[in-house]
């Protein structure tokens, strides 16, 4: 896994996590990636600064002093906060959920969960279009 600085068009910046360095221009290439804030699907990875990692007692320690980092994971944690109270989680049958209530005009359900890159793939196709989330860990 690897961690990018992104940043669009309207100078947001946010993070991502990438199952490899190729996972970010695969996904990027594809218009799969979009702000967090605009949703503008024109993302940059930004320049980035490494984390001090140090060995103590035989486990791997990181320290971080970026007050912006906790700051936006707190914000973040907000945010997942919110839609967990406020928004119905479908969970893997999002696309079909968001389908429903896209067609049908007068349901207007909040709701929320995941989608595999070809089930957004073909929710875009169709004119549905989707707010990706990074869903940060409330324990870490």
């Amino acid at each position: 896994m690897i961690k990018y600085n992104l940043k669009c068009q309207n100078d947001h910046d946010f993070e991502s996590w990438f199952s490899n360095s190729e996972e970010f221009d695969k996904l990027n290439n594809k218009n799969l990636l979009e702000c967090i804030y605009c949703s503008s699907k024109n993302i940059k990875k930004s320049i980035m600064s490494p984390n001090i990692s140090n060995k103590i007692n035989n486990k791997n320690q990181i320290y971080t002093d970026n007050k912006d980092y906790k700051d936006e994971k707190n914000n973040l944690l907000k945010l997942r906060k919110y839609i967990e109270k406020n928004f119905n989680y479908v969970g893997k049958d999002f696309s079909k959920v968001i389908r429903e209530i896209y067609y049908d005009k007068t349901n207007n359900k909040a709701i929320y969960g995941t989608t595999t890159p070809e089930e957004r793939k073909e929710l875009e196709e169709e004119g549905i279009n989707l707010l990706s989330i990074p869903w940060v860990d409330k324990d870490n």
